[in-house]
């Protein structure tokens, strides 16, 4: 794996995912080094479509998603340290999720900023650590696992 920085669009953000509206949830990758950390961003909308139910009258990002789009980055980060994409035979699944915890809420307007770093990499399986913040004050953290499989 070697150390390499970079930002990716959109673009090049759906080259490295297989998902797509209304899950797609990383607008921009702003740096990825290699085998070693991301950062991407996630702006949040009022036009979300969970926002019609989570929660009407306060509308709040569910707490599952902020996980989810730290998933994602560190998706494209194996991805990218593997210099592979998607495919019809293979993707990265989320395959654990340990010690996640809740700083504050997450709202329309928010620009979400998804850090992951590398703790470990063996036989396709990831571990990584992943932190969610907002204007510089984390609203969320976990310790994510993602692993490649058949797809």
């Amino acid at each position: 794996m070697e150390n390499s920085e970079g930002s990716m669009d959109i673009y090049q953000v759906l080259e490295h995912l297989p998902h797509r509206y209304p899950f797609l949830l990383i607008d921009r990758v702003v740096e990825c080094r290699l085998g070693e950390s991301l950062t991407g961003i996630k702006n949040v909308t009022y036009n979300e479509p969970y926002f019609t139910g989570h929660f009407p009258k306060k509308p709040v990002m569910p707490g599952v998603l902020i996980l989810e789009a730290l998933a994602q980055a560190t998706g494209i980060l194996a991805f990218r340290s593997s210099n592979a994409r998607p495919t019809e035979e293979s993707l990265y699944y989320l395959v654990g999720i340990d010690e996640a915890r809740f700083k504050q809420v997450v709202k329309p307007g928010d620009q979400l900023i998804l850090k992951v770093e590398v703790i470990k990499a063996k036989r396709g399986v990831w571990k990584f650590n992943g932190e969610a913040s907002v204007d510089g004050n984390v609203v969320a953290t976990a310790v994510l696992m993602c692993a490649e499989r058949p797809a």
